[in-house]
């Protein structure tokens, strides 16, 4: 016994450097201005990539090809209403796998860089804040408000204890988390709010962890954004002056790492205005400055993906993104690697080791030509298999939220009070459509009213005619004073001078109605012979078409990714074998093709598509087709739709 006390030290001192030398660490060094990993000086040069935009069969390829430029870490967004889509159900599987993304991040070597939340801006719909948050129609997101605080306390509950797991110092990838996002860009400036998510992440993380801010390059936006305790970051693109977006940083942070959290390789895209594109000379000439400086850096985007669904977002004044976000990165949207990618992986060459071996090549893409589409039948014939919950009596129009309907589209009907013979306004003189309304007269296609852009139509009728408005979410705020996003008729319309009331609202599910087939089967029981006319109308009221083809199970390696095209369609939804592809609206651009990822095909048995077109289909008289072609077209000419251009870069300070 006497001797086994006597080694007992002894063994301790052998065992606890071992043991302090395996713990892994991630920390910053104030006095060498630089993040210290195991110990070490450690650089992170960093790629974006958001795992709710790209399908999870292609999450392996897309790290592989980030890993293979020479970066040593990604970043990712956590979009809280793509997990939670009504309060306390939760949803972490397939395409929403949090874990096994970050499981593979680790497999690869990818450190990560992850950004929870609440609030992620991203170009998503309402910056990640779901839209049940709205329930209280007087809540000041992103605030102290106790009601946004309880939500945002049990999201996080969820959340952050699946995000521990995979802390570095814990055995997994994530190096480092952010608080919230570019807080100092937002009119609250509620440092409470701040402070209670900083107590809220350290209760759960732990205080070991390196918690940061990303803020814009200026000192104005650094002072709501960043918080004692949390390390500071900015962000800033191509032709930035680098010297002076630093300094910036050092106001806030006199010592420690450099970091540039989101350097630009691109640009978001509006509906209605030019596809964005940044030269490859000026993304490499600024990241070769950065890099030159010893600071860190993550090339926001490194992969964009696509808004599948509804998922899109909007910027203030009210302009939707389209379904692409490929964000002119150095991998396009369905993976593919550009120019840019081999020039930024030249550049990261310069400082550090790249991995040996070959880059996973991009995904073959297959033209399979022409479908032919035929007319099943219109919204208002569809309304007893779309509105499973049947409809609601009210006096004034009822919003989204109201009616616990988060995205898609809602019907309002009602009649007309009085005999227009001639033509009478309709108007929404409150600016009320959000965002796009579809009106019909007895069945009769009347004009569309849009948000911001066309407030006044004129129609005609008999008093007691049915006025029939399908109204389209196109995407919530994400970013600014507006993120409270109302959808719907969320004003009173007029006639004339007369408030239009005594309204019929439907919530429709057209995505549960399609993905089951119930609009196919449907069809079969409605005659054909009132949809034949002899010239294709200015407008028609909102329709679906379906359309099916056959791909050979002889012919090696397909399906394959592919992009379909609607010649001559104007505006709509698509889906794919009932997942919901995304919007198509060609008539407006700039983008006229959408990504078909190759696992939504069959060769086994035939593939099914159904349109929802909402303004005028090709198909009488003439050809009623969609084509599947192999190359994409995300970058149309177009003429804007709006005199308010975004600058490259510019985020608005809305202080």
């Amino acid at each position: 016994m006497a001797l086994g006390v006597r080694l007992l030290p002894l063994l301790l001192q052998t065992i606890l450097p071992i043991t302090l030398a395996t713990t892994p660490s991630f920390t910053v060094d104030y006095r060498q201005n630089c993040f210290l990993k195991d110990g070490e000086p450690f650089r992170y040069i960093s790629g974006s990539i958001h795992y709710s935009r790209i399908p999870r069969v292609y999450w392996k390829d897309r790290l592989l090809k980030m890993y293979m430029a020479g970066l040593n870490a990604i970043q990712t967004y956590v979009p809280w209403n793509f997990h939670e889509p009504v309060p306390g159900q939760y949803d972490f599987s397939g395409d929403r796998d949090l874990e096994h993304f970050l499981q593979l991040c680790q497999d690869i070597g990818l450190l990560v860089i992850m950004r929870p939340g609440p609030y992620i801006c991203a170009e998503w719909d309402m910056g990640g804040l779901p839209a049940w948050l709205l329930k209280k129609k007087d809540i000041v997101l992103r605030s102290s408000d106790p009601d946004y605080i309880a939500a945002v306390d049990k999201w996080m509950g969820k959340l952050l204890p699946i995000i521990n797991r995979y802390l570095y110092q814990n055995g997994g990838p994530i190096i480092t988390v952010q608080v919230e996002n570019e807080y100092g860009s937002y009119f609250a400036c509620d440092y409470n709010y701040m402070r209670n998510l900083s107590k809220l992440f350290r209760s759960h993380l732990g205080e070991e962890v390196v918690l940061f801010t990303t803020d814009g390059a200026g000192v104005g936006y650094l002072k709501c954004g960043s918080l004692q305790g949390i390390y500071a970051t900015v962000d800033f693109g191509p032709g930035s002056n680098v010297t002076a977006a630093f300094e910036a940083q050092r106001h806030a942070e006199p010592h420690g790492p450099l970091v540039n959290s989101e350097f630009y390789t691109g640009w978001l895209d509006h509906w209605g205005q030019r596809h964005s594109v940044v030269p490859t000379a000026a993304v490499i000439k600024t990241l070769n400055e950065i890099l030159e400086m010893g600071a860190n850096v993550n090339l926001y985007l490194f992969i964009g993906g696509t808004n599948f669904g509804y998922w899109n977002g909007a910027n203030s004044p009210f302009a939707p993104q389209p379904t692409s976000y490929d964000y002119d990165a150095p991998l396009t949207e369905a993976g593919d690697l550009t120019d840019k990618y081999f020039a930024i992986r030249d550049v990261i060459k310069m400082y550090k080791n790249i991995p040996e071996g070959l880059v996973p090549p991009s995904t073959p893409k297959f033209a399979y030509g022409p479908v032919q589409m035929k007319k099943i039948q219109t919204v208002l014939e569809s309304l007893d298999i779309l509105s499973s919950s049947g409809p609601v009596k009210t006096v004034y129009p009822l919003t989204f939220t109201e009616m616990n309907q988060a995205f898609g589209f809602m019907l309002y009907q009602t009649v007309l009070p009085v005999d227009c013979l001639k033509p009478t306004p309709l108007s929404s003189p409150l600016n009320g459509v959000h965002d796009r309304a579809y009106i019909s007269i007895d069945g009769i296609a009347a004009g569309i009213l849009e948000r911001n852009k066309v407030l006044t139509i004129n129609v005609t009728g008999k008093a007691g005619s049915r006025v029939d408005i399908l109204v389209e979410n196109m995407g919530r705020i994400n970013y600014g004073r507006e993120i409270n996003d109302f959808k719907g008729l969320v004003y009173n319309l007029t006639l004339g001078a007369d408030v239009l009331g005594n309204w019929t609202v439907f919530a429709l599910s057209i995505d549960e109605a399609v993905s089951q087939g119930l609009l196919t089967a449907y069809s079969r029981s409605v005659s054909t012979s009132s949809f034949t006319t002899s010239l294709p109308p200015a407008l028609s009221p909102p329709t679906f078409y379906s359309g099916s083809f056959n791909i050979p199970d002889g012919i090696p390696d397909l399906p394959q990714d592919t992009y379909i095209q609607f010649s001559n369609w104007r505006k709509g939804q698509v889906w794919i074998n009932g997942f919901n592809l995304g919007r198509y609206w060609p008539s407006r651009g700039p983008q006229v093709t959408l990504f078909v990822p190759a696992y939504l095909l069959s060769t086994s048995v035939q593939n099914n598509i159904t349109v929802l077109e909402l303004e005028s289909a090709p198909c009488s008289p003439g050809p009623c087709t969609v084509e599947f072609t192999d190359t994409p077209i995300i970058n149309a000419t177009v003429r804007s739709t709006s005199q308010y251009i975004r600058r490259l870069f510019n985020k608005q300070d809305l202080l």
